[in-house]
């Protein structure tokens, strides 16, 4: 069986270091908040070059407290896409702000900035950057619109670590970054866990307060905040991996290099990637009028490709009703949604299963 993605493999490749690290901290006695979550942070920012790094529980939680530090709250206006987790849009709305959803560009399949620029009020405070799939977005000309109209600017980077933008790292040039180490991330845990990066010291003293309830440093409350944090054990792990994240973007552009070529003369549209930055293929998405069709025959051949996303974010109910949009204008969004399909993509992928990938679309169409 090859999956779309596969954590338990990365687990069995690197499982003696993964093991000594979990006893290390058992041993330790120290679980919560302890030197594995300082040491991971410290390593995350010099990885990234920036200057504080805060380890969360969750990717989700990690924009909620990114939205909390910047003060936008009630009423207030955020500029995003609704082709994204919805963890992106559910942390807007957990901070009682709305949700501004936008159109992305036909071509990578990230925020476009004529959108943004159409979508600006009087109560628009920030802008998400979604860095989907794996690739930036159109980073020169968002920072042109936040400073134009002195905007906060949020990364969302939880399916870019490690992906750069004209030789930055991504979650570098906004006024915070945003990380998730999701299982199935290019930067995986083996649970849940996040992290908040950021250049400013007024941002960062207030997330570190705010993901403990608002403590200070006497345990005294200085504003309310919530329990969200990184765990020694996921800390521990992730310091392993990320010394091989590097290593593994590499194997993934790989494959996708190999997709690509194996891929080029059948009638599906394949990813492209933006000049001037890097790919880390978090996911490698191709586009097919017959997508659920092919997803059906791949499982036929023991394959599981991935749909990412079966809804956009203003498809699903609940959240339609609470963001502000016009479906009219989300129509790259809208086609990218019925036509989205996720083929395997992991480090640990061979080549001859990519081949064997391959093999079937082509059978597919016949080709």
């Amino acid at each position: 069986m090859i999956t779309c993605a596969n954590p338990l493999a990365q687990y069995s490749e690197q499982k003696e270091e993964i093991l000594e690290a979990i006893k290390r901290v058992l041993d330790n006695g120290n679980y919560i908040l302890g030197p594995e979550v300082d040491l991971f942070e410290k390593e995350f920012s010099s990885f990234l070059n920036v200057k504080y790094s805060v380890g969360l529980n969750s990717g989700t939680d990690a924009i909620i407290l990114a939205l909390k530090a910047l003060g936008i709250g009630r009423g207030d206006e955020v500029i995003t896409v609704s082709q994204t987790a919805l963890a992106t849009i559910s942390a807007i709305i957990a901070v009682g702000a709305v949700p501004v959803l936008v159109d992305i560009d036909p071509d990578y399949y990230t925020i476009d900035p004529d959108n943004i620029r159409k979508a600006i009020t009087s109560r628009t405070k920030a802008i998400i950057a979604v860095h989907l799939y794996g690739q930036s977005v159109d980073l020169n000309s968002i920072l042109k619109i936040k400073s134009e109209y002195n905007l906060f600017l949020i990364e969302d980077c939880a399916q870019a670590t490690g992906a750069t933008y004209q030789d930055h790292m991504l979650g570098s040039l906004g006024d915070l970054g945003c990380f998730s180490f999701y299982p199935t991330k290019n930067l995986g845990a083996i649970g849940d866990g996040g992290m908040v990066v950021t250049n400013n010291p007024d941002y960062y003293q207030r997330i570190v307060k705010l993901r403990q309830y608002g403590w200070d440093e006497h345990r005294k409350t200085v504003e309310p905040g919530i329990n969200s944090r990184l765990d020694e054990i996921q800390a521990s792990i992730l310091r392993i991996k990320l010394r091989k994240l590097n290593q593994d973007n590499l194997k993934r552009l790989e494959i996708a290099k190999l997709y690509n070529t194996e891929l080029a003369k059948l009638p599906i549209v394949l990813p492209r990637a933006r000049p001037g930055s890097n790919h880390v293929y978090h996911l490698y998405v191709i586009k097919s009028e017959k997508r659920y069709e092919l997803k059906q025959f791949l499982q036929t051949k023991n394959i599981l490709a991935g749909i990412h996303y079966i809804a956009a974010g203003h498809q699903h109910g609940g959240y339609s009703e609470i963001c502000k949009f016009n479906e009219a204008d989300l129509s790259v969004t809208c086609n990218l949604t019925s036509q989205a399909l996720s083929l395997p993509m992991y480090p640990e992928l061979s080549h001859m299963e990519v081949r064997e990938v391959c093999d079937s679309i082509k059978i597919f169409f016949k080709l």
